[in-house]
């Protein structure tokens, strides 16, 4: 997802999507370790994705919801 998707989200939202990728990320490591993981690319696209969430979480509770 994009950046301007994720400001779309509620607080509320952006929590249950961070915990969805971080569940995500778990299950990723553990396909890496088992050697079953198809596409590796995926572990970076997640990571960046949680960076995201967690930058406009943040942006949010310095700037609150109207920016």
């Amino acid at each position: 997802m994009k950046a301007s998707e994720f400001r779309k989200l509620s607080v509320k939202e952006l929590d249950e999507k961070l915990l969805e990728l971080k569940d995500e990320l778990f299950k990723l490591r553990f396909q890496q370790a088992i050697n079953q993981l198809d596409n590796p690319m995926r572990i970076s696209v997640v990571k960046k994705d949680i960076a995201r969430v967690k930058t406009i979480v943040r942006d949010i509770e310095l700037h609150g919801a109207n920016s």
